[in-house]
């Protein structure tokens, strides 16, 4: 049973896109839509190009906006600002999940790579409102992103926690490498499993699966 592996946790870590609202939501869509449009008017190029960098980007440096920053030098938050100013029409407030969450033992913190004001909109747009400790975005790791150990490690310094009391959901299956590494539980948040040595854990109803901790 899962409740054993967790009675040491004392600081709850959860990702934000596709693990606290489900992908049907599909809101990484006008996040990406927006990322290749901003893509295409800053380096100029057309929308195939643009695609290409942006997923070379995020397969070799994490995201796409560290990609720009590193190789184009680009100020990340007209960045943030512009991907992240999408509709959240299509989420819905889960009172369960809140509840879920507001019952687990110790700190409860939110971990993106996007930024912390569009966290703060999904938290409040999804009736979480209140029911974590703290949110962090890109920002508050220097900018550095998942799944970088660095990255990782300058939240939990921040937040005062420590990694081997720690879980980590999410639902990048290379986002929980470095947590795992660190000394994290990690929890894996998708519709399908990914078997991998780093992922202790697999869930497709994250409210479910925590109600069971507790």
């Amino acid at each position: 049973m899962a409740r054993q592996h967790f009675t040491h946790v004392t600081t709850w870590v959860f990702d934000l896109d596709n693990t606290l609202y489900p992908p049907q939501a599909r809101l990484f869509d006008q996040i990406e839509a927006r990322m290749t449009a901003f893509v295409m008017a800053f380096l100029r190029v057309d929308r195939a190009e643009a695609d290409r960098i942006r997923h070379d980007y995020w397969r070799e440096h994490g995201t796409t906006l560290a990609g720009l920053m590193r190789r184009h030098d680009l100020d990340p938050r007209p960045y943030l600002r512009e991907v992240h100013d999408i509709s959240l029409d299509h989420l819905d407030p889960d009172p369960g999940l809140a509840g879920a969450i507001r019952a687990l033992p110790g700190r409860k913190i939110v971990y993106t790579n996007g930024s912390g004001d569009y966290a703060g909109r999904v938290v409040a747009a999804r009736g979480l409102g209140g029911v974590f400790d703290a949110v962090y975005g890109v920002e508050h790791a220097g900018f550095r992103p998942k799944p970088e150990a660095g990255a990782f490690a300058a939240v939990l310094e921040r937040d005062g926690s420590e990694a081997g009391r720690a879980a980590m959901f999410e639902d990048d299956p290379r986002n929980l490498a470095a947590p795992h590494a660190m000394g994290m539980r990690t929890v894996h948040v998708a519709p399908a499993p990914e078997p991998a040595a780093h992922i202790h854990h697999h869930t497709d109803d994250l409210g479910g699966f925590l109600a069971r901790l507790v």
